[in-house]
């Protein structure tokens, strides 16, 4: 089930209306049975993992405690699990694809055809999040889950459940085992904050894809033309996902959730250290705190604290997809933060000048992101600026200049939040955020696309 769709819309509010009618026991149960319902919608096949996962992992908590000398053996047990079932729904076709490719290359008979598997959607989400809980109770920072329908829902939480972001059980967990009322104060603004991820999903995004991807179906593409697509999935990955997590967070809150922030204007970062900060928060704070950390951080030699630095954005590219771009894009993101970090506090370009400059370095990692074909990848970056002809370049110059008008809501945005949300500390009274809804929904109304589709990241 896809938020910007009837049936999202109609679910929720049945879910919510029903929510608010009940004791807080049923209240969760209520929660469970609607997660597993909205998961389950398009591939009911899809919660045979899933509940396994959240089985698997309650139950290696419980064991912590329960048998705490042993704590080692269930968390091994735990991630061992957890990464064996990604690595088979995700990563299985991609390792046969390329044993075929070698085998074919020294002249063998390729392996025989496999049954391809459908990813189930949301998959490297919801198993960072539970092994999340895992590592953190074996670490003592937190007690192991009673109930094994808390722990659930913890999981399945629908809003978030399939892109985010990835909650940690300290926070959303400890949300589910306490009693919640509804957020009268704040009502209006969960429901503007939908209403600009709507805004944000089917205009701006889906325009956007509509550039973007008729640009990349073009094999041939010149210099300027390619890059105006570059721009235009640029602009499309932050508004679909940054859609979806607003709708998430607007969506948990009028449920009496409050949801982490996953993104702080990441377009305006000055560094690439100062991108992750800012992009898919949840995931890159995941990372840094079970991955590069434990690897050893920054402690140690230069050359050490380098190797962890590409490692973790190794890792970081593989979760996103099971292909070589993918590993690319990770690697390419490594080492500009490990340059940065080597570069240390010498002399930073002002804004003016970083601001600009860290938005093209993202978007040569978007092109990676984006361009699956290794043989295409390389291809565009051999492109000749010099030798594209005048037209080329007025009509990339038309594409951009509508990307960027599509972008205006974004900009308006970033400068509202940093620069006069604090001089107008009343701006979310209800005759504001009524105003403002009424504006957004009729944008919504006169300029949503014409063709829509899932959010990118569905597919992670």
């Amino acid at each position: 089930m896809i938020f910007h769709s009837l049936d999202y819309i109609f679910f929720f509010l049945v879910v919510l209306l029903a929510h608010w009618q009940l004791p807080r026991r049923s209240q969760l149960w209520l929660l469970l049975v609607a997660s597993y319902y909205f998961y389950g919608y398009v591939s009911r096949a899809w919660l045979i993992p899933f509940a396994f996962t959240t089985t698997l992992d309650w139950t290696m908590g419980r064991l912590m405690e329960a048998k705490p000398a042993r704590r080692r053996l269930w968390l091994s047990l735990s991630v061992v699990s957890n990464l064996s079932l990604l690595c088979w729904f995700k990563y299985r076709g991609f390792f046969i694809e390329n044993i075929q490719g070698i085998l074919a290359d020294f002249g063998l008979a390729p392996a025989p055809e496999v049954l391809s598997l459908i990813v189930p959607a949301g998959i490297s989400f919801y198993t960072f999040q539970s092994m999340s809980y895992v590592i953190d109770v074996y670490r003592g920072h937190m007690l192991a889950c009673r109930r094994l329908d808390d722990y659930a829902l913890f999981v399945s939480f629908f809003p978030q459940l399939v892109a985010g972001p990835i909650e940690r059980a300290p926070h959303l967990l400890s949300q589910v085992l306490t009693t919640r009322s509804f957020p009268w104060s704040t009502a209006t603004r969960w429901f503007t904050l939908i209403l600009w991820g709507f805004l944000l999903k089917v205009v701006i995004a889906d325009h956007s894809a509509l550039v973007a991807n008729k640009v990349f179906s073009i094999r041939d593409a010149t210099f300027p033309i390619l890059w105006s697509g570059v721009f235009a999935f640029a602009i499309q990955i932050l508004a679909d996902f940054s859609a979806y997590t607003a709708i998430a967070r607007g969506s948990a809150g009028l449920l009496g959730f409050d949801l982490m922030e996953n993104f702080r204007h990441p377009y305006l970062a000055t560094s690439p250290a100062d991108f992750w900060r800012r992009w898919h928060i949840s995931l890159s704070t995941w990372m840094r705190d079970y991955i590069y950390i434990p690897l050893g951080g920054s402690r140690g030699t230069k050359a050490r604290a380098t190797r962890n630095v590409i490692l973790t954005f190794l890792i970081s590219g593989a979760w996103h997809g099971a292909a070589w771009n993918f590993i690319l894009w990770g690697l390419y993101w490594g080492v500009l933060v490990a340059a940065d970090q080597a570069w240390g506090k010498r002399w930073r370009p002002p804004p003016l000048i970083a601001v600009p400059l860290m938005f093209g370095l993202t978007c040569i990692g978007w092109l990676m992101f984006r361009e699956q074909d290794a043989h295409y990848l390389i291809q565009h970056f051999q492109l000749n600026p010099w030798t594209a002809p005048a037209s080329d370049w007025h009509i990339a110059g038309f594409l951009t200049a509508k990307t960027f008008l599509l972008a205006t809501p974004i900009l308006l945005h970033a400068w509202w939040d940093l620069k006069l949300r604090h001089r107008y500390p009343n701006w979310d009274r209800l005759p504001t955020q009524i105003l403002l809804s009424l504006a957004l929904f009729t944008l919504i109304l006169i300029l949503r696309s014409p063709e829509s589709s899932a959010f990118i990241y569905f597919q992670f």
